[in-house]
């Protein structure tokens, strides 16, 4: 928060005017860059930096393959590009992910990738490859004419297939893991900390206890509880769950680029709490229980929401059991009721069965973070 302030204080004048949020993000940098950096030919490169570090953070584990990676991949390697041409540049830290490391258990170790390293023992990981697969697929589905959304689809399929294929358990991961990758490859003698944050939540104090700034996944599952469309929880009672403030994570990065500056290595530093402060996932179950029922969600008829203590499902057997079980056979009524009616009921029993397909491909892509066993 105190950085903030002083960001805010240098760029007055701008910060005053009646902006968009990401024109001030623009002002900000633009002025750190010029002001601190020092860097060469700095109108040449600044909009390939700006392209990247003003985008969305792409953390959606169902990515389209072509954006993931050329934001999480490529996008890394531009960066990389641009801070070697940055003459008064100490420290350049790059923000991964602890997921990079797949569905290890035990210590995860701070350990870099090796060029076309895999987690399934294959060795034919090229990135320049992949890049190809992508464009032949887009070209072959521009051919067919297909609809934009289903572009979508099957670029997201698309990502999911590679990850797999590798060893990794989504897009989001695998696509991370080869911007480390490329980085490690490329940085020749330049100062590198590669962060590697666990599940990162609300803040825990700065600018106030629970800021947030849109909705990640694990808030969204919190937030359906509450809304009383999700009863249930996917834990392992046994396991923890790591999950860090995002103020907290933000403080990494400042620390590391302090610590490690001027030293021309690459270090590789979690940040994650399941070693020193585990988290057992039970617990997070009663603290959302505790939190709505005394402040009850207010719905769109401006009546509060009753909450119930979820049930507790332990494994993805019992997960798909449960939908089986609760809302299949109402799926199955519906279907039967559409055909009898002249498919009078096709939009309703489209939208059911579409959701009942999603929760369980949820579960699925969830199910190497919530029994993820690594520390």
């Amino acid at each position: 928060m105190g950085h903030f302030h002083i960001i805010q204080g240098i760029g007055k004048s701008a910060y005053e005017l009646d902006f968009p949020r990401d024109m001030r993000r623009f002002h900000v940098v633009n002025f750190l860059l010029k002001k601190y950096l020092s860097s060469a030919r700095f109108e040449d490169t600044l909009s390939s930096f700006t392209s990247y570090r003003l985008q969305r953070s792409y953390n959606d584990f169902i990515m389209r393959y072509d954006v993931a990676l050329g934001t999480n991949t490529m996008g890394a390697k531009n960066v990389l590009h641009f801070a070697k041409k940055c003459l008064k540049l100490q420290n350049l830290v790059h923000v991964s992910t602890a997921y990079v490391c797949g569905e290890k258990s035990g210590l995860v170790l701070e350990k870099a990738f090796e060029m076309g390293e895999t987690l399934n023992g294959t060795l034919d990981l090229d990135i320049e490859h992949e890049r190809k697969v992508v464009r032949e697929t887009l070209d072959d589905l521009r051919a067919q004419g297909v609809t934009k959304e289903f572009q979508r689809t099957a670029m997201k399929e698309l990502g999911l297939q590679r990850a797999r294929h590798y060893g990794w358990p989504n897009t989001y991961a695998f696509t991370k893991a080869m911007g480390e990758m490329l980085i490690g490859l490329l940085r020749e003698d330049l100062p590198v900390t590669i962060l590697c944050p666990s599940i990162v939540t609300s803040t825990i104090r700065e600018p106030f206890p629970g800021w947030t700034e849109g909705i990640s996944h694990i808030d969204s599952y919190h937030i359906g509880y509450g809304k009383g469309k999700i009863p249930c929880f996917i834990v392992d009672p046994a396991l923890v769950i790591d999950l860090i403030p995002g103020d907290m994570a933000a403080n990494a990065m400042v620390v590391a680029s302090v610590l490690h500056a001027n030293q021309p290595s690459q270090y590789i530093c979690h940040v994650s709490t399941s070693f020193r402060k585990p988290l057992k996932t039970l617990k997070v179950k009663d603290y959302g229980y505790e939190y709505f029922s005394r402040n009850s969600w207010i719905n769109e008829h401006g009546k509060p929401v009753k909450v119930t203590r979820p049930v507790i499902l332990p494994s993805m057997e019992s997960f798909c059991m449960y939908i089986s079980i609760r809302y299949l056979p109402i799926l199955k009524v519906l279907q039967l009721l559409n055909a009898v009616l002249c498919q009078y009921l096709q939009g309703l029993y489209k939208d059911l069965n579409g959701k009942i397909k999603l929760v369980l491909r949820l579960g699925e892509l969830y199910e190497p973070y919530i029994f993820f066993k690594g520390v």
